[in-house]
């Protein structure tokens, strides 16, 4: 595995764009089932805050070591200015748009027991493009950045994302994408988009061997001019189908507690490494340990400097 230095990591920029979202845990006591419903009563004696979503990315840039933007739009609400306050507290620069029609997308998980009871999603579907008022910010901040990667949560936020490809590889910026959907066409040009199996198979339809899997993925590449597909596969590790052919990276093998934002440390692992000059075929088994370091974490959670190279 190719270890960067920290000074390598310290100097690559990575502008993150994409949907953010604030993490809401209330954490209670579970003692008894509610008269009024076969449901469980929970008394609530702790709340945590956290960045989710595109936010949730920057902060594994960040927490990795490297220099993190987060460019989004939010609403003029109360989840908005608690954002704002935990990307300042995480040392996370932000370009926030604001927009009084949106609501800022909040995910309230309520846990008892250890466990996940209930998530409560607040957000809205905007009725128009919610980031093109910031396509000039985005010109402007293109250049002092190393790479780029787009957060898609499918949230409205990156209706103009083949424009901003376009500007970006137009100065050279490695482009990294979490996709979603089932039209990987807006994604034309990229250097590489990450997958997991159930977000592929919605775009190439089920495999049934691995040779079908390689075909696909490749045909797919090809079609859309990626350099890369990287392919997140749970308990069989990680896949890289490129201009080289194909190579796996098999899982690590640790006890998953929760899955919660691993694709987002992976992702953020590689983009940290591509603004650092290493090859996607470097960065992919540093992702993978990444990876597999997060998901023995509870909630959204990013990975240190220490933890990934100790």
């Amino acid at each position: 595995m190719t270890a960067p230095t920290r000074e390598q990591l310290a100097r690559a920029r990575v502008l993150v764009v994409g949907d953010a979202m604030l993490d809401r845990y209330w954490f209670g006591a579970v003692d008894r089932i509610s008269p009024e419903a076969p449901v469980p009563v929970v008394r609530v004696n702790r709340e945590e805050e956290r960045l989710g979503g595109a936010a949730n990315v920057a902060l594994n840039v960040k927490t990795l070591g490297a220099q993190a933007t987060l460019m989004t739009v939010v609403g003029d609400d109360e989840p908005a200015r608690k954002l704002k306050q935990l990307l300042e507290r995480q040392g996370v620069a932000a370009l926030l748009g604001h927009d009084p029609q949106l609501y800022t997308i909040v995910k309230l998980r309520v846990i008892g027991r250890s466990q996940q009871l209930i998530r409560i999603d607040f957000e809205n579907q905007p009725d128009h493009e919610v980031l093109a008022a910031m396509l000039g910010d985005y010109e402007r901040a293109l250049p002092q950045h190393d790479a780029v990667l787009f957060s898609d949560y499918g949230k409205g936020g990156l209706t103009h994302i083949p424009r901003m490809i376009e500007l970006a590889r137009q100065l050279s910026k490695p482009v990294l994408i979490d996709p979603k959907g089932s039209d990987y066409s807006r994604y034309a040009g990229a250097t590489v988009i990450t997958p997991n199996r159930a977000e592929l198979a919605q775009v190439i339809g089920p495999w049934t061997s691995e040779a079908q899997l390689h075909e696909r993925a490749q045909a797919l590449r090809a079609e859309h001019r990626l350099e890369g597909l990287l392919l997140t596969r749970s308990e069989e590790g990680i896949s890289l189908f490129d201009a080289q052919g194909h190579a796996q990276v098999p899982a690590q093998a640790r006890e998953v507690f929760d899955v919660t934002g691993a694709g987002d440390t992976v992702i953020a692992t590689l983009a940290a490494m591509l603004g650092s000059g290493h090859t996607l075929r470097e960065a992919m088994p540093v992702a993978n340990r990444a990876g597999g370091i997060v998901v023995g974490k509870f909630g959204t959670a990013s990975v240190s400097y220490e933890e990934l190279f100790a």
